[in-house]
């Protein structure tokens, strides 16, 4: 497999992390207030696993755009 290809894949897999992580959000708080802190706790963590993960998307972005030059 090219590096090209590693580098096609890795990003093909990071949209759909980055699609779960969207649907994960989307899902609304549950009624129950002590069941809300728990999962605002969550939201929290997946927001920054989101934030980490289109950071990594763009730096694959980035290497995949000099591979075509």
């Amino acid at each position: 497999m090219s590096d090209k290809e590693i580098l096609l894949k890795k990003k093909k897999d990071l949209e759909a992390r980055l699609e779960k992580i969207k649907q994960d959000l989307a899902h609304k708080l549950s009624a129950d207030s002590e069941e809300q802190a728990t999962e605002l706790e969550n939201r929290d963590v997946i927001i920054e696993i989101a934030r980490v993960t289109e950071e990594e998307l763009a730096a694959v972005n980035a290497e995949i755009n000099g591979t075509n030059k």
